[in-house]
């Protein structure tokens, strides 16, 4: 008879097993690991890692071997020939298991670590934009794209990517290696990836959607300010040159329609008037302060454009300060007609 005890093993027999390669580990496989295990059905997995067959026949789910792509028997790898498959809603870089995984189980992993039901539009959100900023770049290296045209040669060199600091964890060349060692290492590289996969969706999740959901709210009401939109008017600072950038485009704003300023309050008190850019990393203006006010300050600006409490404009006319928000509100508004 069988000396473990009959609750004990049901609980073995109802482990998960997810497969993997061994052998030299990568990012994209340790996150799907990572992934995977933030899920209800593989919560409490294990993880074998090897290219045997017949052993990963035994797996329940298998990542980034096998030269299969099946999500009906749960198989996820990318290195087939033909493999073309794509996370889709305008994204076209090639998946790598990470990007699979993703694709399949990140709303699941997004909703359990968020607590947002399932079905929340947040979650999908959530969704896109940790594809965009985090896996997509996973996916890319994993399958050689590269970031760059071949060339254009960078004049320095820097690798602090999380790619870069899975692979050194792989054991050097001297030093000792075999099953045990790697699995170990392999062990180290999932959880880091998961830690930085954490630590950017509580960024997304906690700090950008709320100011996202702000800036809705600001274009909204600023229309009773400014009726045509080209001025938005913030109650307190907030990161929204992004926000405003994909709410534009996800509405389809006309050229015309477009916002000009924002106007939000300083550490200071003072508020400040600030030209929206042509893109959100350009220093470019899609109508800068007016030139005749540019390198001003104090009393010499007020009386330059007939507006009392001027603080200061930019030598570009990217920005401005007046001390209250009536005379910032007055410096955007004589912008525009100018």
């Amino acid at each position: 008879m069988s000396s473990v005890p009959q609750a004990k093993k049901q609980k073995l027999d109802q482990t998960k097993i997810i497969g993997t390669h061994n052998g030299t580990f990568h990012c994209d496989e340790a996150l799907a690991v990572f992934l995977l295990r933030q899920t209800a059905t593989y919560r409490e997995s294990e993880v074998k890692r090897t290219r045997d067959p017949a052993v990963l026949e035994t797996c329940d789910i298998v990542v980034d071997v096998g030269a299969v792509y099946d999500e009906s028997k749960q198989l996820f790898d990318h290195h087939q020939r033909g493999f073309t498959e794509v996370f889709g809603h305008g994204f076209e870089t090639k998946l790598s298991s990470a990007g699979l995984v993703f694709k399949h189980f990140g709303k699941e992993v997004i909703a359990n670590k968020t607590q947002l039901p399932a079905d929340d539009p947040k979650v999908t959100t959530l969704w896109l934009k940790l594809y965009k900023q985090f896996i997509e770049a996973i996916d890319a290296i994993d399958n050689g794209i590269a970031q760059y045209p071949s060339d254009i040669k960078p004049k320095y060199r820097s690798n602090p990517d999380l790619g870069s600091r899975v692979a050194s964890l792989n054991p050097a060349w001297n030093q000792p290696t075999g099953p045990e060692v790697l699995d170990a290492q392999f062990a180290k590289a999932s959880q880091l990836t998961g830690e930085e996969f954490v630590g950017k969706l509580n960024y997304y999740a906690n700090s950008w959607l709320p100011a996202r959901d702000l800036l809705i709210q600001a274009i909204n009401s600023s229309k009773q300010i400014d009726p045509t939109g080209k001025i938005i008017v913030f109650e307190q600072f907030l990161p929204w040159k992004e926000h405003l950038f994909d709410f534009e485009a996800e509405s389809a704003t006309a050229e015309e329609d477009k916002a000009i300023y924002v106007v939000y309050p300083d550490d200071g008190g003072s508020w400040r008037v600030q030209a929206v850019p042509v893109s959100s990393d350009s220093f470019d203006s899609r109508k800068a302060l007016p030139e005749a006010w540019r390198g001003l300050r104090d009393d010499t600006l007020s009386a330059a454009s007939g507006i009392e409490g001027c603080v200061f404009i930019h030598a570009s006319g990217f920005i401005g300060g007046n001390k209250t928000k009536e005379g910032a509100m007055k410096l955007a508004t004589a912008a525009l007609a100018m």
